[in-house]
């Protein structure tokens, strides 16, 4: 019988895409608890059933082994940093997240696209997990798109079909990559410009964008769609993407450029320029924006809560 490495069998299971949720109920104590899930299915209507897969690792397992009433918050697009919070803090996870109590005490995260509360139905051990089956005793749903989880990302779906213009002549995908408080840019007679690509037809945004930053050198991992915008007068579509270098010892000319000097830059269009001033601001406060318009004017949308 062929052994099985775990590390390569958890890869191969993250190529099914899902979306995130993150689970919620109340200890012995009464405290609040909650992890970051894609472990999550629909079970049945009739009687209404649904299922999450809490890890035995988790220092919550226990309140969920045991819980007689859970929740399960299905996260929107542009809530990555809620993801994060659930997955990965220490502290007080609940004072970093905007959230609402349900009937039965339990916290649900504000800005999902769903939440479900549940009665506890039945818990199974699976392995390394526990298989908790849930009776939804009530549900809520709003407008949007749930945030996508796929190969070890996060990905927004209607953000990236928003991002590519069909009817343009070209599509331009770049990135805002951040490294140690600053921006990754190179010099040109032109002026500063940013890393980017030009995407053919029928080619994924994001692919594109990332094979030509692993041909730079960079070791990045790209994140949500930050500003896309038109130039109508060379019929010309860009898309920029925020992202956060991991390694950048090799970077191809470009240079580390702090936020606090990107006000000051020259670059090749207005239209980036102002994208950076915009950047540089958002990335003090860590609450950043998503711009949708031409090169002259536009609106933006909140896409991520502060954590």
């Amino acid at each position: 019988m062929k052994k099985i490495e775990p590390r390569a069998l958890r890869d191969a299971f993250g190529q099914f895409m899902t979306g995130v949720t993150v689970v919620t109920c109340l200890d012995e104590t009464g405290r609040p608890v909650g992890f970051t899930a894609n472990s999550f299915s629909s079970v049945s209507l009739t009687p209404p059933l649904l299922l999450v897969c809490p890890g035995k690792f988790l220092t919550s397992f226990k309140a969920f082994n045991a819980c007689e009433r859970f929740a399960v918050s299905v996260l929107s697009e542009g809530q990555e940093d809620i993801a994060n919070v659930f997955a990965g803090y220490k502290g007080d996870r609940f004072s970093r997240v905007g959230h609402a109590i349900d009937a039965s005490g339990v916290p649900v995260i504000e800005g999902a696209v769903a939440s479900f509360s549940c009665r506890t139905h039945q818990v199974m051990p699976a392995g390394d997990h526990a298989i908790l089956i849930g009776e939804v005793m009530d549900f809520s749903q709003s407008e949007g798109r749930g945030l996508g989880y796929a190969g070890g990302r996060f990905f927004s779906l209607g953000l990236e079909h928003k991002a590519r213009d069909p009817g343009a002549r070209t599509n331009i995908c770049g990135a805002l990559v951040e490294a140690n408080g600053g921006v990754l840019l190179k010099p040109s007679p032109e002026g500063y410009r940013l890393p980017e690509c030009v995407a053919p037809d029928r080619t994924s945004l994001r692919d594109c964008l990332r094979d030509e930053l692993q041909g730079l050198g960079m070791d990045v991992e790209l994140g949500p769609v930050y500003s896309v915008f038109d130039d109508q007068s060379q019929g010309i579509h860009f898309a920029y993407l925020r992202a956060q270098a991991t390694n950048v010892a090799s970077t191809a000319g470009y240079e580390n450029i702090p936020f606090s000097e990107l006000s000051g830059l020259t670059f090749r269009s207005a239209a980036t320029a102002h994208m950076l001033e915009r950047f540089a601001e958002e990335a003090r406060t860590r609450n950043f924006n998503l711009y949708l318009g031409d090169a002259v004017s536009g609106e933006t949308h909140q896409i991520q809560a502060r954590a």
